[in-house]
C-alpha cells in the first residue's frame, strides 16, 4: 500500500531542490533565452531543466508513473499521473517578481491523491494528500472564515490567449470592484490556490487554465476546507479550463451573481 505521507514529503524535498535552480537561473538567463509558445505564454530554459529534474526525481519515487507536465506535451500517462508545473508565473520570474511556483498533483484514477505548491520566493512550501489536512511549512493550514462578499478579497488571473468570454470577464470584474474587499492578480494559479488554501484570499477565479495550473492547488484548497468547482459549479475544473475556488462560505453568493455575467 502506498505510503501517500511519505511520498508527499519525498516530493517536497524535490521541490526544494529544484527552487535552489530556479532560484540560482533568476540572475543569469537574460532576453535571448526567452521565447514566445504564443501570445504572452512564455518560456525559457529554465522551465525545461526544471521540469525534466522533476519528471527524473518523480520517476523514481514511482517507476512507471506516467506525466501530464507543461513543457513535454509528449509525455505518456499512465494509472498513476503526475501533473506538473516546473514554474508556474514565468512571467513574474522573468520580470523578477518573486510570485511563482513549482506545482505538483498526482492523479489516481480521476481523483488528485496528492498535492504539493511550493512559493519560491517565499520559500513557502503548501502540501496535503488524500484523507490529510493542508499544511504550509509543517502548519496545518484552513481556509478563511469570512462570510460576506462584501468583507472578501478574491484573485483573479487576466486572460492572454482565450479573449472569447472577455466582455463577461470585465463586467464581472467591475462587480468584485464595487461589492468585495478588492480583487488581486498573482499571476500564477498555483499561488492563488494555495492562498485561498491558507485563508489569505477567500476566493479566486480564472478561465484558460490548464491542469498542470490547477492540479495541486485544487487538493490543497478542497482538504482545507474549501470549495472548488467549474464555472457550472460542477467538478470538471481539471481539464475543463476554468475553476472557481473559495473558503466554502461564500461559495453560493459568489456563484449567485457569477452566474449573471457567465
Amino acid at each position: 500500500m502506498m505510503d501517500l505521507e511519505k511520498l508527499t514529503l519525498s516530493v517536497c524535498q524535490l521541490c526544494e531542490k529544484t527552487g535552489e535552480f530556479l532560484s540560482q537561473e533568476a540572475s543569469r538567463f537574460t532576453q535571448v533565452d526567452i521565447r514566445e509558445k504564443s501570445h504572452a505564454n512564455l518560456v525559457t530554459y529554465v522551465d525545461e531543466q526544471a521540469e525534466q529534474q522533476l519528471v527524473e526525481g518523480l520517476s523514481k519515487l514511482i517507476p512507471g508513473s506516467g506525466f501530464i507536465a507543461e513543457e513535454s506535451p509528449g509525455l505518456m500517462t499512465g494509472d498513476l499521473t503526475w501533473i506538473i508545473d516546473p514554474l508556474d508565473g514565468t512571467t513574474n520570474y522573468i520580470h523578477g517578481i518573486p510570485v511563482y511556483c513549482i506545482s505538483i498533483g498526482l492523479r489516481k484514477d480521476d481523483r488528485i491523491i496528492l498535492g504539493v505548491v511550493y512559493e519560491i520566493g517565499q520559500r513557502e512550501m503548501y502540501y496535503t494528500w488524500d484523507e490529510a489536512p493542508s499544511l504550509l511549512n509543517g502548519q496545518v493550514i484552513r481556509v478563511s472564515k469570512t462570510a460576506r462578499l462584501a468583507d472578501s478579497l478574491f484573485a483573479t488571473g487576466f486572460p492572454y490567449y482565450d479573449y472569447s468570454r472577455l466582455d463577461e470577464y470585465l463586467d464581472f470584474f467591475r462587480f468584485l470592484m464595487q461589492h468585495t474587499r478588492g480583487i488581486r492578480r498573482l499571476g500564477s494559479a498555483a499561488a492563488d490556490l494555495a492562498y485561498v488554501a491558507c485563508g489569505r484570499l477567500d476566493g479566486f477565479y480564472e478561465y484558460g487554465l490548464s491542469p498542470w495550473d490547477v492540479a495541486a492547488g485544487s487538493l490543497l484548497v478542497r482538504n482545507a476546507g474549501g470549495r472548488v468547482c467549474d464555472f457550472s459549479d460542477k467538478d470538471n475544473f481539471l481539464f475543463g479550463k476554468e475553476i472557481i475556488a473559495t473558503n466554502g462560505l461564500v461559495h453560493r453568493p459568489f456563484l449567485e451573481h457569477f452566474k449573471k455575467y457567465f
